[in-house]
């Protein structure tokens, strides 16, 4: 996936990929992901996608601190 904010690119494709986490089963409604990502330039973002009763209902793409990227690692 591929995103804009800030005039600034957030690409799954050429991010590298920190962590990702999981939350119930595939199928499940209420299950999701969440995935920290690094860009090139270094800039932090969670790519996240989930079921209709999860709190991310669509996939996304959010710009995120290195602050809040070491804090999401940090929180298990």
């Amino acid at each position: 996936m591929k995103k804009i904010i800030s005039k600034r690119e957030y690409d799954t494709e050429t991010a590298a990929l920190i962590e990702k986490r999981t939350s119930g089963v595939y199928g499940d409604p209420a299950g999701y992901e969440e995935t920290l990502y690094q860009t090139p330039k270094g800039y932090y973002f969670l790519y996240t996608n989930g079921g209709e009763a999860s709190p991310y209902k669509k996939e996304d793409i959010k710009c995120v601190s290195a602050a809040k990227a070491e804090a999401w690692l940090n929180n298990k």
